[in-house]
């Protein structure tokens, strides 16, 4: 049933996804084969009408995959926004790190995502935790030169 309801939510099925979770609410929190949750992968695919429903029913926020990424994370790196913003106000974390001591705020910098750092930011985002290499959000902007972003977290 989890092989189903993963299926289900990468191909963005909404129905099938919900009769899923109706029928056996134990699959809220479980894994794929990469560590993914339900939430994590309908936030990564940027489904907002999925990532809404799977809220609704009060999953783990701040699972982590199996490279230990949130689904604030995933959508900070895929620039989702409005997913961004929904999983904040339903409490995600946004200083969690994963296994290279990444955190949202990070990859929203390493990859220009200026209103996901706003957002971030905003919601009580650190800006001096330092990933595994020594290297703060501010660093990552300033090694790629997005000047912008860099203003912010000065």
């Amino acid at each position: 049933m989890s092989e189903k309801l993963f299926n289900a939510i990468r191909s963005d099925d909404f129905k099938s996804v919900k009769e899923i979770l109706e029928a056996d609410k134990s699959l809220l929190n479980i894994k794929d084969a990469r560590g993914s949750t339900p939430l994590l992968l309908a936030t990564y695919y940027g489904y907002e009408d999925l990532t809404e429903y799977i809220l609704s029913l009060d999953p783990e926020l701040n699972g982590k995959d199996g490279s230990g990424n949130t689904a604030l994370m995933g959508v900070c790196f895929k620039g989702h926004y409005g997913i961004a913003e929904m999983l904040l106000k339903a409490g995600a974390d946004p200083n969690i790190q994963n296994e290279m001591g990444g955190t949202a705020l990070s990859f929203a910098a390493m990859f220009n995502k200026v209103d996901l750092v706003r957002l971030l930011l905003s919601h009580g985002a650190e800006k001096d935790i330092k990933d595994n290499q020594g290297m703060t959000a501010l660093q990552q902007a300033e090694r790629q030169g997005f000047y912008e972003i860099m203003d912010f977290l000065r």
